[in-house]
């Protein structure tokens, strides 16, 4: 029996991680369960799997549920989510939350002696170095649970890392793959938030339109597998068949596809490798009957340029990187910007930022703090 605590768990890969869980109940305990705001949902989760532990991080959710009678130990906020962490015996810690709010949860799991499922990107875009490192010092797994990545866990699978030449990360391309600039200045919200092939939550959504999301993905793929930036190439794949490739020194290309369901990595990092039936669509190639490939537009999309650039530097160009971006979108998902405006202001903080070479984790929490306040303080005298 598997002791789980699931950081996010009325997202979507929280939702599809207790699919899982809810079918193989003999393998799991779920320990521990957190939300920002979807109290209902949230209530109906603890009654199903009875952990020891629930948190709301929103403080206003947090209040309406606490005068419910839910038998768990209630927490609030960051902070609960640590306390809770520290007082459950673990074996997986499933990180689905969204945002750099991550980051420490991430580092606590891992003092802790608990392998890491990490669906939250921004743990080794801001902090990639130091996890990694930490992972290594404790013996614990860092087990991503993206689906490009968790491609490429697969496709490394038995081989030897010196025979590896290049990392092969497939893009969608998003809502608005084929159009011009001039056109991504008229997109609207909802447009954005209309992914071709995959239902996410709308932060990760918008950043797959802007195509920051893939820029990220070469950030983690940086330090989950150790290799280069040069040798980490991104494909527009609009089929979402092909989730990542491998290419060996001999010429080979190996590839893991599938149907595009979240269900498939979030299994087989569960299972550690283990192909148990997920009760998946069969991949049918005859009716689907193309898969395409193309270089992506990074004048179109400077966004995936702009990940390039900073992992490049180095320091904590990531970061505010990072921290641009979420206030950005959040503000383009609020109406108060257009979506080009997201590129256009990532582009003026790196431009102006002032970087600290090796980052400690405190030194990457006040950068992401200080550029936020840029961020926001120049939105608001726009």
């Amino acid at each position: 029996m598997k002791n789980i605590a699931l950081l996010g768990s009325t997202g979507s890969i929280g939702r599809q991680t207790l699919e899982i869980v809810s079918a193989h109940r003999e393998e799991f305990s779920v320990r521990l369960l957190t939300c920002n705001r979807n109290i209902k949902l949230l209530s109906k989760q603890i009654m199903e799997f009875k952990p020891e532990y629930a948190v709301v991080c929103d403080r206003a959710a947090f209040e309406n549920i606490s005068k419910e009678n839910i038998k768990v130990k209630l927490l609030y906020g960051d902070k609960g989510i640590l306390e809770a962490l520290g007082s459950i015996d673990l074996d997986i810690v499933v990180n689905a939350l969204v945002g750099i709010s991550g980051m420490t949860p991430t580092r606590r799991s891992i003092e802790l002696g608990a392998d890491v499922a990490l669906a939250n990107k921004e743990t080794l875009v801001t902090a990639g170095k130091l996890i990694m490192a930490d992972a290594a010092k404790m013996d614990v797994e860092i087990l991503p649970v993206d689906s490009e990545h968790n491609a490429i866990l697969q496709c490394l699978n038995g081989e030897k890392k010196e025979y590896l030449k290049n990392l092969i990360l497939t893009a969608s391309g998003g809502p608005f793959w084929g159009m011009s600039s001039n056109e991504l200045e008229k997109v609207t919200i909802a447009d954005a938030l209309a992914h071709p092939n995959w239902k996410m939550g709308k932060k990760i959504t918008i950043d797959s339109a802007t195509m920051m999301n893939k820029g990220f993905e070469v950030l983690e793929a940086k330090w989950l597998f150790g290799v280069d930036f040069d040798k980490i190439k991104v494909v527009v794949h609009r089929q979402s068949i092909v989730h990542s490739m491998v290419e060996f020194e001999d010429g080979s290309v190996i590839a893991q596809m599938s149907n595009p369901d979240m269900k498939l990595p979030i299994g087989y990092v569960l299972f550690k490798g283990e192909r148990r039936p997920l009760g998946l669509s069969p991949l049918d190639l005859s009716k689907i009957g193309t898969l395409t490939f193309e270089e992506p537009d990074m004048e179109v999309f400077p966004c995936l340029g702009y990940a390039y650039e900073s992992g490049r530097i180095g320091g904590t160009y990531p970061v505010a990187l990072n921290a641009a971006n979420e206030v950005l979108v959040d503000a383009f998902l609020s109406g108060a910007i257009g979506f080009t405006d997201i590129q256009n202001n990532i582009r003026d903080i790196l431009d102006t930022h002032k970087s600290i070479k090796n980052p400690d984790y405190e030194s990457i929490i006040e950068t992401d703090h200080i550029t936020r306040k840029l961020m926001t303080d120049k939105l608001r005298n726009r």
